[in-house]
């Protein structure tokens, strides 16, 4: 019961500063100056509008782009499949160097000359 009543006085109290507060701003501001920060604040609110507008026609452009780039594949399993294909390109790296003629010979070469 107790937190009850100090909540009621927590939201009178409220209602009471914020009556009186907005009779001293009419009282010591100009006129012009609360159609300024109306006006100031409905700029903030646009600005957060056109950003919310960007951000989500961005995250539509993502996906649209990810989905032309790798189509209907689930991303989720292709980045669980990443180690295991890494590991895959590796071990074919070091078979391919096995095999590798060299960095001065070239396969091509059919007059015998070395590169340098």
């Amino acid at each position: 019961m107790r937190r009850l009543v100090w909540i009621g006085v927590g939201v009178v109290v409220t209602i009471v500063v914020i009556r009186k507060g907005r009779a001293v701003i009419e009282a010591y501001v100009p006129a012009g100056a609360t159609d300024a920060v109306s006006s100031a604040a409905r700029f903030g609110s646009a600005l957060r509008t056109v950003r919310s507008e960007f951000v989500a026609g961005m995250s539509e452009r993502e996906r649209q782009l990810r989905h032309d780039l790798v189509g209907d594949v689930d991303v989720d399993q292709l980045r669980a499949e990443r180690p295991e294909r890494v590991a895959d390109l590796k071990r074919s790296v070091r078979r391919s160097r096995a095999d590798d003629l060299g960095p001065t010979e070239d396969p091509d070469d059919d007059d015998g000359y070395t590169f340098f």
